[in-house]
């Protein structure tokens, strides 16, 4: 299993969000790279974000690309992305980042 994970879930429709597409990067310096790429399934999540194996403390970003997942629902697109940028403190821990959407909102949290 990835070290991070994601679970995307659209709370206007109480379905998962499939075809959400999403990069993980992390952030050295002043510039982001990134390490994984790819596209919410039909449960709403993206197995293998990340490379296998520890990744190194410090922060990173999910960016989820929302506006062409609003347009196919035919909702108006407000937040035409959402970037969670949160920090790894400990490359042993699992880390488990759901968003949960709506067309004209979002939160997310460190679930398990």
């Amino acid at each position: 299993m990835s070290q991070i994970t994601t679970h995307v879930l659209d709370t206007s429709l109480g379905t998962p969000a499939e075809g959400i597409d999403i990069t993980l990067a992390q952030l050295r310096g002043d510039d982001w790279f990134t390490l994984g790429t790819g596209t919410t399934n039909s449960d709403g999540r993206l197995p293998g974000l990340c490379p296998e194996g520890p990744l190194p403390a410090g922060t990173y970003r999910m960016h989820f690309a929302t506006a062409v997942y609003f347009q196919r629902q035919g909702c108006a697109v407000f937040y035409p992305y959402v970037d969670v940028v949160f920090c790894l403190d400990d490359s042993g821990q699992h880390y488990h980042v759901p968003l949960l959407l709506s067309p004209f909102g979002y939160s997310t949290y460190r679930g398990s």
